[in-house]
């Protein structure tokens, strides 16, 4: 009766500005002698309105034609089902599982709507990014001058990283390998030669654990990552190879080791802690000074600040703020800690101030649901409607690819694909950073052929590692999960070492030292293939839309498009061959990786498949000879006989 996702019964499809129209149809059964239809939409937080619906002709012998156009005056959610009086009274039509219109039930439709001015920066669709721990990346191994005291140091690069509590019971985080800024401007050519044009990294600022999420000077890079002048060399030394540099701004709380609040006496100035006259004091709540304080999830060590503190606000987001200096010191755009846990007046100042210094500078948030609809301590956050959030880390995304490649229902993780796909503005999907791991979750090669860590502790975190016959395949699942990554829409972030074949389950042990000298050199070759392929194919998978092909038997395939060309991209994630049924236009695709097809395709056991359907030459887009001619973009297994065609 209707289907949000086909254009025939909802046009256009997906999130819709404000004052754009949006047209409908449904498909009422003749037997029903259907004599009126009724759209109903409710705003977020408001009223019913009610839109009754033309008879438009007939759909068949057997079915009939309702629609009508509706028009959102402003940006919100909207939540919509229809009502039809039939010949056995007014029915419902709600929404189903997958999309579809069903009789009964109490699901509805939704419809976001966006301001009409919203827009992303450019330089960053069509991109890769790459998370970086700074601590374990890189160490140029040059010494450093004034660490803060209570920092333990490794002596060998890869060891196992600190894990059991120390002789107080606590767990500090204070055990450091030396990585360093110097040490990733060092490596900038590997991360070049992978296609990264963006470095997210994890806290750079001073502070006094290895995560540095417990910031002690938002002004200063932390003294063992270097300096300002350090940072200032490796955003122009990224520049000169195409790759920008976004920051993490932890701004929802800071180290009780800090100049703020000074709870361990480090700093020679007081604190919040220390006395009620600090000029910090305004920026903690405290229920009984100094001792009890509101902190991050009961961590004494993370106290909250008030965020929209007057002093805080300017601190932060004023003109020259902390927002600002950095962006002015090089780098291209903020990550948002805990973005849900930031109040929408936050928000919208720091995303102002940051467009203020950069109008093409990016901030993207921490959301782990879908951040369309997310309700927040009670309130309906409003992060994509336009003013806060360019984009979002895409945990849905996550938990579809390595759910699928794990054994869960194809068709369920299909859904959680396209119900982000719905929900979020085309704006918005074009950046999403589509990640399969980062260092607050388990290592995706390690969920891919591990044992569940269920409830085991960090004693057994500690010593599992994966047997040869597990490992094995979980590098063959790895270039599966990589391969969808980098060709749903969005943006793939590799978490550093996944292309090396880092393996580990929880906090500390997902974040080990990225193992130079001893990498699995075919998954970083994989790596790099589909950097060259996400480039030979830019026009397609930087704004392309995306539609399902199937999702059964454990396969997956679907169909990115823009401009008349197309790829199919098709996963088997089990040890059997599969056929996957493709439209019968594939037929004369041509193979960018993989089989061609044949009355279907036949993929291998792990095996998968991407094909090209170029449209008539008189329809290619300008600049197509030239993306063709790339020699640093192979588009096809043919032009790129040397390629990782020998799977792991």
């Amino acid at each position: 009766m209707f289907n949000s996702r086909n254009h025939n019964y909802r046009s256009p499809m997906g999130a819709v500005a404000e004052g754009q129209s949006v047209h409908f149809k449904i498909t009422m059964p003749r037997e029903q002698r259907c004599s009126a239809a009724t759209l109903v939409v409710r705003a977020d937080g408001g009223g019913e309105e009610r839109y009754g619906m033309f008879w438009c002709g007939m759909n068949g012998d057997l079915a009939e034609w309702w629609e009508c156009d509706y028009t959102p005056r402003q940006a919100g959610l909207f939540f919509y089902h229809f009502e039809a009086d039939t010949l056995w009274g007014r029915q419902r039509i709600s929404r189903s599982a997958n999309a579809e219109g069903v009789f009964g039930g109490n699901a509805s439709w939704q419809l976001t709507v966006y301001q009409k001015d919203l827009r992303t920066p450019d330089w960053l669709a069509g991109g890769v990014m790459y998370q970086i721990f700074p601590d374990r990346f890189a160490a140029s191994g040059e010494p450093k001058e004034n660490l803060p005291a209570g920092r333990r140091y490794h002596r060998v690069w890869g060891e196992l990283p600190e894990w059991e509590p120390d002789e107080s019971g606590e767990i500090t985080n204070r055990d450091y390998f030396g990585g360093d800024l110097k040490g990733v401007t060092q490596k900038l050519d590997y991360l070049q030669s992978l296609g990264v044009t963006c470095i997210y990294f994890n806290p750079v600022f001073e502070s006094h654990s290895n995560h540095r999420y417990d910031t002690a000077d938002y002004s200063k890079i932390d003294p063992l990552l270097g300096t300002e002048d350090d940072f200032r060399r490796l955003c122009e030394e990224a520049s000169l190879r195409g790759i920008r540099i976004v920051l993490d701004g932890v701004f929802n709380h800071t180290g009780s080791d800090s100049v703020y609040f000074n709870r361990e006496g480090r700093y020679p100035s007081p604190g919040a802690y220390q006395s009620q006259e600090s000029p910090y004091y305004p920026w903690y709540e405290f229920t009984h000074w100094p001792d009890q304080y509101h902190c991050w999830w009961g961590f004494l060590t993370l106290p909250d600040v008030c965020e929209e503190n007057p002093a805080y606000l300017s601190y932060i987001t004023g003109p020259g703020g902390i927002a600002q200096k950095w962006l002015a010191c090089g780098a291209s755009g903020w990550r948002l800690d805990v973005a849900d846990e930031l109040p929408d007046g936050f928000l919208d100042r720091l995303a102002a101030s940051v467009k203020e210094q950069d109008p093409d500078a990016l901030v993207l948030g921490e959301v782990w649901e879908d951040a369309s609809n997310k309700i927040a301590y009670g309130k309906r956050r409003r992060y994509l409607l336009g003013g806060q959030l360019d984009s979002v880390m895409n945990y849905p995304f996550r938990n579809a690819i390595l759910g699928f490649l794990t054994g869960a229902d194809p068709a369920a993780m299909m859904e959680i694909i396209m119900d982000v796909l719905e929900n979020y503005p085309p704006q918005v999907i074009r950046l999403l950073m589509n990640h399969i791991g980062t260092h607050d979750t388990e290592r995706a090669l390690t969920v891919l052929a591990g044992e569940p860590v269920r409830g085991h502790g960090r004693k057994w975190q500690s010593a599992a590692h994966l047997t040869r016959e597990r490992r094995a395949r979980g590098l063959r699942l790895m270039r599966l999960a990589a391969l969808m990554q980098y060709t749903l829409p969005g943006v793939p972030c590799i978490y550093y070492g996944d292309e090396a074949g880092m393996e580990g389950y929880k906090d500390p042990f997902n974040r080990g030292c990225y193992p130079w000298g001893r990498e699995e050199t075919e998954l970083v070759d994989w790596y790099r293939w589909l950097g060259g392929m996400r480039r030979a194919h830019a026009d397609i998978l930087r704004e392309g839309r995306m539609y399902p092909v199937s999702a059964a038997y454990h396969c997956m395939a679907y169909v990115r498009y823009c401009g008349g060309k197309s790829l199919l991209v098709a996963v088997n994630a089990c040890e059997e061959e599969r056929r996957v049924p493709v439209p019968p236009e594939w037929e004369n695709a041509r193979a960018v990786f993989g089989p061609l097809p044949d009355d279907g395709l036949l993929l291998p056991p792990y095996g998968c498949a991407v094909l090209l359907l170029d449209p008539p030459p008189a329809e290619e887009p300008e600049g197509a000879e030239a993306q063709t001619e790339n020699p640093a973009a192979p588009a096809t297994a043919e032009e790129h006989p040397e390629g990782p065609d020998a799977a792991p």
